[in-house]
């Protein structure tokens, strides 16, 4: 049975490329623009795994993840963080609120991210 992935992330051209990817691997993909849509569909979908980038519009993707973890239906799923922040800081601060991985944008290639996901789900 193919695996949910829920992406939550803003930016479209990034989106759809992750989507498309993952898509072609097998994967269904949900996707959520702003961290207000991304909470709400991670405790309806219950996705496998989430793909989360930290600078979105209303809700940042910190608090999406610590909203993620205090849900006792969706504390579970695994979440990647997808983002430009590549400060100690930030790295640190989404590993303690329970990311299992941190993926900096500009230095992964799609495929590389799609390699990440599928160890994840192994």
């Amino acid at each position: 049975m193919a695996k949910n992935i829920l992406i939550i992330e803003d930016d479209e051209f990034l989106r759809g490329l992750i989507n498309k990817k993952l898509t072609a691997e097998g994967f269904n993909m949900i996707s959520a623009i702003d961290g207000e849509e991304g909470i709400k569909k991670a405790n309806e979908e219950k996705p496998d795994l989430i793909l989360l980038d930290l600078v979105l519009p209303n809700v940042d993707g910190f608090e999406v993840l610590a909203k993620i973890k205090e849900d006792p239906g969706a504390k579970a799923i695994p979440v990647i963080i997808l983002s430009n922040l590549s400060q100690k800081e930030d790295i640190d601060k989404g590993m303690k609120l329970g990311a299992v991985d941190y993926i900096i944008k500009a230095q992964f290639t799609p495929e590389e991210i799609v390699e990440k996901v599928k160890a994840i789900l192994k």
